[in-house]
Order: C-alpha cells, then sequence, then structure tokens
C-alpha cells in the first residue's frame, strides 16, 4: 500500500470553495448596487431642494410681493430637469405671504422636495 497521499484539493472541494466565492461575490455586488442607487437618489432630492431654495431666494432678492394662488415652471440644473409648483397664501398678518415650494423631475411627479418661507411686502 502506498500510504503517500497525493497534495492538493479534490474536485469536490474545489467546487463548495467555488461556490463560496460566487455567493460572496454576488452579494457584494448587490450592495454596491444598492449604495450606487442611494447615493443617486440623495443626489436628485439635493437638487430639488436648491431649485426650491432658488425660487424662495429670488423671491426675496427681487422684493416681490406674489399674488395669491399657485404658479408652475421649469428649470434646468445640476444635469437634470425638474418642475417647481408654487403655491402662495395668505397668512393672519396681511404683510406677510406664505410660499410653499414643491419640486419635482420633469420626467416623475412624485415629488423630491418641498419648502415654505415666507415675503413680506416691500415698504411703498
Amino acid at each position: 500500500m502506498n500510504a503517500r497521499r497525493a497534495a492538493g484539493f479534490t474536485l469536490l472541494e474545489m467546487l463548495v470553495a467555488l461556490s463560496i466565492v460566487a455567493i460572496a461575490l454576488l452579494s457584494a455586488t448587490r450592495a454596491l448596487g444598492s449604495t450606487i442607487h442611494a447615493a443617486a437618489g440623495l443626489r436628485e432630492h439635493a437638487v430639488a431642494s436648491w431649485v426650491a431654495q432658488n425660487r424662495l431666494a429670488e423671491m426675496r432678492a427681487h422684493r416681490q410681493w406674489p399674488a395669491l394662488g399657485q404658479r408652475q415652471g421649469r428649470v434646468d440644473m445640476a444635469g437634470g430637469s425638474y418642475v417647481w409648483t408654487e403655491r402662495i397664501s395668505a397668512t393672519p398678518n396681511n404683510l406677510f405671504r406664505r410660499i410653499d415650494v414643491e419640486v419635482s423631475a420633469a420626467d416623475d411627479k412624485r415629488p423630491l422636495g418641498r419648502m415654505s418661507g415666507y415675503v413680506a411686502r416691500p415698504p411703498r
């Protein structure tokens, strides 16, 4: 009898090892894909927030006294198109107006960001 055994792995051991590596790589790939998708979503929400901030800042900078009601517009920012909707409403103090801005992607109606602010009536 030959007591010497050949060095190395058996075919079954190699298949088990390759299966474990394949499952680990698949899990890592899915985790990376989820992270990339989440980062893209966060970027869209951040840009939508900037669009809403810009609308409020424009109102204040131009010292406009907006009419009550609703307005819509479209803006391109950071490589994307966004639709904003402003709802201007009265406040208990007649010297102020409330502005609610909602922003969504141009190709999707789901809101990505909302912001509220107030403008004061310019002095006469």
